[in-house]
């Protein structure tokens, strides 16, 4: 029911705001700003992308939680800078602030369990066999692939 309520009243909220501040400002930069917004969002969208990739090459330095919680809010706050409207803005640039994204963290893990599930015990033994491949002498050559199986 919550879900249903937002759906309904945040359209209602935004066409309000583009009234009242529209009527404030005129029509002309009211629509600059929302253009001015979208754009926003696309380039944090773009920049959280490049920043995952950097990341990835640079042997993800940071704890992986919080680099998934940054990455999160980043993305979130993109798209709602993408939605056309004023409410939706001020979420997108809310969310961009890293104390609130502690602290929205930190409420999060105070509501949550985290369940851990261990398949092996101690003494337990895991029958298997195993075989010993040498790399070649030179990595280089061009007939050298990842997944070739000749010794």
């Amino acid at each position: 029911m919550p879900a249903l309520l937002v759906f309904v009243l945040m359209p209602l909220i935004e066409i309000a705001l583009f009234i009242a501040i529209g009527g404030e400002i005129g029509v002309g930069a009211t629509l600059a700003l929302i253009v001015l917004s979208a754009l926003l969002g696309a380039a944090i969208l773009r920049g959280q992308r490049s920043r995952a990739v950097a990341m990835m090459q640079g042997g993800l330095r940071v704890a992986p939680g919080t680099f998934v919680a940054q990455g999160a809010f980043s993305v979130l706050s993109g798209i709602l800078l993408i939605l056309p409207g004023f409410l939706t803005d001020a979420l997108g640039l809310v969310l961009l602030i890293p104390p609130l994204q502690r602290a929205i963290v930190r409420g999060i893990g105070a509501r949550t369990t985290v369940v851990t599930t261990a398949t092996y015990r101690r003494g337990d033994v895991v029958d298997g066999e195993f075989t010993v491949h040498e790399p070649r002498p030179d990595p280089i050559d061009p007939d050298h692939r990842i997944d070739d199986r000749r010794p």
